[in-house]
């Protein structure tokens, strides 16, 4: 949503990052309440074989960043989450790669959306009704700010702007799985100040 700030961000283990919420984005959370939904819970405990998903804004020289990393606790998770994770970092490098100056942010989401099968479409961005239609977002000196990697977004893109790209997707039984990082516009594509660790990293 517009006009966002992120105090902490959302951390949840296994599929309670697949949970319903009102908030904007693909990852959800059982939360303390409806009131406070994305803080975690007191009653779904980390326990082995857990994807754990942390989406988490962080400040750099007065400025917001945006990330999403996830792990696996204790045990690796099924083959098919693994790959499903697998191709939401492929289309985020892609994404990246067309964040060049001039290029409209709503032709990049319909190259991408389009790009995708519709096996793979099912719970991407979301879970069951619960699906954004976006693929990434502007950031600064809020979370959430113009532009957006989505339809209707027609002012082409400048060198300089700042964008957190986040493809993701919700495995029944498992949570969300995919990634986010922030990138900058540039004329060789999108420069990422936030790393490049692919995620579902093993804690065993």
């Amino acid at each position: 949503m517009f006009d966002t700030e992120m105090a902490v961000g959302n951390i949840c283990f296994g599929e309670s990052s697949i949970y319903p919420t009102y908030f904007n984005g693909p990852g959800g959370c059982y939360g303390l309440s409806p009131a406070v939904p994305l803080l975690g819970s007191r009653e779904r405990r980390l326990k082995k074989g857990d994807l754990v998903f942390i989406d988490m804004g962080c400040g750099v020289d007065g400025y917001h960043t945006d990330k999403t990393m996830t792990y696996m606790f204790g045990s690796s998770l099924p083959d098919e989450a693994v790959e499903e994770h697998k191709k939401c970092v492929d289309i985020q490098n892609k994404i990246a790669s067309m964040l060049k100056p001039g290029a409209i942010p709503a032709c990049i989401y319909k190259d991408i959306m389009d790009s995708l099968d519709e096996k793979f479409l099912e719970n991407f961005m979301g879970f069951g009704k619960r699906r954004v239609k976006f693929l990434g977002h502007g950031i600064g000196l809020q979370v959430d700010e113009m532009p957006v990697i989505a339809e209707g977004f027609n002012e082409p893109l400048k060198e300089g702007m700042v964008l957190a790209l986040e493809p993701k997707k919700g495995i029944e039984k498992v949570g969300m799985v995919g990634i986010e990082n922030t990138f900058i516009v540039t004329g060789q594509g999108g420069k990422c100040i936030t790393g490049d660790n692919p995620g579902l990293i093993p804690l065993y």
